[in-house]
């Protein structure tokens, strides 16, 4: 069985945004096993697997992503949508834009502290696009 669904999530500021749940709720029922797949549809956010339980690990992400990848650098070329525009799209190729996740016993198979991350490098990103493949 291969099932696909698209979604949006909802919109978010910039930052490191725990979506397991939002993820979760649009997706049909699961498969005793397989395997999950995501994808969004975009190039200045990503998708990550990290730490789902104290808050300070997303803003401590925020501050390392954003000390990695600057804004408003002098050698950048790409700058007609803003200063966060260039410096999105590095850090969308750094973090990339699908996960694979395991389905056991009709559930994402993620340890007891991780949770799915949708990590939004730009200041007013909109909705994000998700496209689920659901393998099982």
């Amino acid at each position: 069985m291969i099932e696909q669904v698209e979604f949006s999530l909802k919109p978010r500021p910039r930052g490191f945004h725990l979506v397991t749940q939002e993820v979760v709720s649009h997706l049909p029922a699961l498969p005793e096993k397989g395997l999950l797949h995501l994808f969004i549809k975009h190039t200045s956010c990503a998708l990550s697997i990290n730490e789902n339980y104290d808050p300070s690990v997303r803003s401590d992400m925020e501050r390392i992503y954003n000390n990695l990848v600057k804004e408003n650098q002098a050698y950048y070329t790409h700058v007609e949508e803003g200063a966060d525009d260039m410096p999105s799209h590095a850090k969308c190729s750094l973090t990339g834009v699908s996960l694979s996740i395991p389905i056991t016993g009709g559930r994402l198979n993620l340890g007891t502290w991780q949770g799915i991350y949708l990590c939004e490098f730009r200041d007013y990103g909109g909705a994000r696009k998700i496209v689920a493949t659901i393998i099982g």
